[in-house]
């Protein structure tokens, strides 16, 4: 372990990268205390005389909204709703895609086959296109949202437990585990899953980022998260027709949007790197 830590903190853009998801989580657990005002609340003098939305000031920081209502506020509550779903639904997803890969992998015949099928069937569908209408076909909301995500981004990580499950399982320990008399969960629970853990870790850490892009184009689309919750992609939604006149209505939640995925990106760039074993005793 310690080893691993070290190799990690080499990577420096990782580290950094770990320390702005740090920052993102603990804004967005202690929204209630940092927002200065209720992100539903909308103000009388939130809009111009015009009614257009009112610009950075030392009142509301990132400016209002369409609706009067403060920006900074609903940016740090959207926090919530997008690392929630992040988190949530990309443990969902991985949960399901380990389990079946590990069960085609190590079981094969009728049964890998025919759980295989389905993930070369899931995989044949765009995952924004399936996940459109599978929210189209259900009630919008943040379960239905969490549930449909983990139904589209579970096909990858199936793939690549399937295909690993089935190079540890010719191993010659997993042949002597079974000429001791060890049944098929002790050998999954104790000789398989253990070898499988630093890809687990990697995907997930990578998954969440593919899974708040997601939530953030569904909420854009119309199809994630419902008002009045606030969400990343519902307010650049919102604020698409006041691009030109009020642009950091779209540019300050697109930056949280990007910055919150890169980062998760390259915190998993930095774990797989550092649990590969080939790089164990280098400089």
């Amino acid at each position: 372990m310690s080893d691993f830590w070290h190799r990690f903190r080499r990577d420096r853009i990782a580290v950094y990268s770990l320390g702005v998801i740090a920052i993102f989580i603990l804004a967005a657990l202690m929204a209630p205390i940092i927002a200065p005002y209720n992100p539903s609340e909308q103000f009388f003098d939130g809009l111009t005389l015009e009614g257009s939305p009112l610009p950075p000031s030392t009142r509301f920081w990132f400016g209002t909204d369409t609706n009067g209502r403060d920006q900074f506020s609903r940016l740090l509550y959207g926090a919530q709703t997008s690392l929630l779903i992040g988190i949530v639904a990309n443990g969902i997803a991985v949960s399901i895609g380990t389990l079946l890969g590990v069960v085609a992998g190590y079981a094969r015949g009728l049964l890998g086959a025919a759980i295989m099928r389905l993930t070369d069937l899931m995989m044949a569908f765009p995952p924004l296109l399936l996940a459109i209408a599978l929210a189209a076909i259900l009630k919008p909301g943040l379960n239905i949202v969490i549930l449909v995500i983990a139904l589209v981004n579970w096909v990858q990580i199936a793939r690549v437990i399937y295909t690993e499950t089935i190079a540890l399982s010719e191993r010659e320990y997993i042949e002597a585990a079974r000429a001791m008399g060890a049944g098929t969960g002790r050998i999954l629970l104790c000789h398989l899953l253990p070898h499988l853990v630093p890809s687990v870790i990697v995907y997930a850490t990578l998954g969440i980022a593919t899974t708040v892009l997601l939530e953030a184009m569904l909420s854009f689309l119309g199809r994630g998260v419902q008002p009045p919750t606030p969400a990343w992609g519902m307010m650049i939604f919102e604020s698409q027709s006041y691009f030109l006149n009020a642009p950091w209505l779209v540019f300050i939640p697109g930056a949280a949007i990007l910055i919150l995925a890169l980062s998760f990106n390259l915190v998993g760039d930095g774990l797989r790197d550092a649990l590969d074993p080939t790089q164990r005793g280098r400089s």
